[in-house]
């Protein structure tokens, strides 16, 4: 949650659109669904408790607005994100590029709802519950869903056991 009286929504406009672009998996799509995001945010802003984490209520916005569109279109979009284009690290020795490239290949293969826990846990580093919260499904389920997702990148991938699948946290604990 930002500091201060009023938290500022600039601040979380790159988790917004990373969380955009794991679940549309088409970069102009992202960057529509976070603008959509922005404007519910601000039309609703009144609606926000400030006891609330304000991370969360902007990632359940945008959640929610790509499943009304999802649900609303039925039409999935499936153009993968060009690894090299939105690349912001320097680039690793060619055989972590290659292992990186399949795990984002099967990361965009899994169903939406594995890939919006896998993302909001592992990149966005929130809890099961915030996560459950976020969604509006069970921790249980968020914990099988994951589990199922990092199994199937796992699987898919070669990856061993110990891959770094998630991201340790002491909130999960």
């Amino acid at each position: 949650m930002s500091t201060g009286p009023t938290p500022s929504l600039a601040e979380h406009l790159p988790a917004m659109l990373r969380f955009a672009r794991s679940l549309t998996r088409d970069p102009v799509a992202a960057d529509d669904l976070v603008q959509d995001a922005v404007l519910r945010a601000i039309e609703r802003r009144d609606r926000f408790l400030p006891d609330r984490d304000y991370r969360a209520w902007l990632l359940t916005i945008t959640h929610n607005l790509f499943i009304d569109g999802w649900r609303r279109d039925r039409l999935r979009r499936t153009t993968p994100l060009d690894i090299d284009e939105h690349s912001t690290w320097a680039e690793p020795d060619q055989d972590h590029v290659v292992d990186l490239r399949a795990t984002l290949r099967a990361f965009e293969r899994l169903p939406q709802d594995q890939r919006a826990v896998l993302h909001l846990v592992v990149v966005e580093g929130v809890s099961y519950v915030e996560a459950a919260a976020m969604l509006g499904i069970p921790i249980g389920t968020v914990m099988s869903r994951l589990s199922r997702a990092r199994e199937t990148l796992r699987r898919v991938t070669a990856l061993p056991a110990t891959s770094p699948l998630r991201l340790v946290s002491d909130r999960d604990a």
